[in-house]
């Protein structure tokens, strides 16, 4: 199977980088802080959500600026601690894409996006944050500013997701979806092409765009 597109578009946890330690550490924390249960978490969508919208499922209202402040805090702090290292196949596949073809589209702050980029090495030129949205994942909106900001058509991009918010995102754009089952099992995910992470893609960049593959 092979996918063409113009731009190609990757969400950061659980697809390009591994927080998952660090996410668990410090929303466990934030949650003794906070009062909150296991029960509460359990009614609501967690992964690939911003925190700012989980905050607001969760805690009442006047209460949520202070805990997304806290949280951001936390996270950026254990960055420092090693709580992020690069998902195989991350590296090698980035290497060969013309920086101005591809974009990191995450539902964290920049704040800790950067932070957490930074610590692997990866410098995306087109960074798409929480910041800069009014509806996060599952909403297309994030995806949508991707491709206006690089200037490609929603049906020329793919996204490269591992959680089902984010290739719902995907398919609300109007984008081909690559699902990596990184952080949920296949049978989970619904997408164009399912495999296990980056390192069984290899992408081909011609004068037409990319070319992206399964490898044999």
């Amino acid at each position: 199977m092979t996918i063409h597109a113009r731009a190609l578009l990757f969400d950061n946890d659980g697809t390009l980088v591994s927080s998952l330690e660090s996410v668990n550490r410090c929303w466990t924390r934030w949650a003794v802080e906070y009062g909150l249960t296991a029960e509460d978490f359990a009614r609501v969508e967690l992964h690939g959500r911003p925190a700012a919208e989980i905050a607001a499922d969760l805690l009442p209202a006047h209460v949520v600026p202070q805990a997304v402040a806290r949280i951001e805090d936390l996270e950026v702090e254990d960055v420092a601690g090693g709580g992020v290292r690069l998902l195989p196949g991350t590296e090698e596949f980035l290497a060969g894409l013309p920086a101005e073809r591809w974009a990191v589209v995450t539902s964290a702050t920049r704040r800790l996006a950067e932070a957490r980029l930074a610590a692997v090495g990866i410098q995306p030129k087109t960074l798409i944050v929480a910041d800069d949205i009014t509806r996060g994942k599952p909403d297309p909106e994030p995806y949508l500013l991707a491709a206006r900001t690089l200037g490609v058509d929603p049906a020329d991009c793919v996204v490269f997701e591992d959680a089902p918010a984010g290739l719902q995102a995907g398919r609300a754009a109007g984008m081909t979806t690559v699902a990596l089952a990184t952080t949920h099992r296949a049978e989970e995910l619904t997408a164009d092409l399912v495999v296990k992470d980056l390192s069984a893609l290899s992408a081909l960049v011609t004068e037409a765009g990319i070319e992206i593959s399964v490898r044999p």
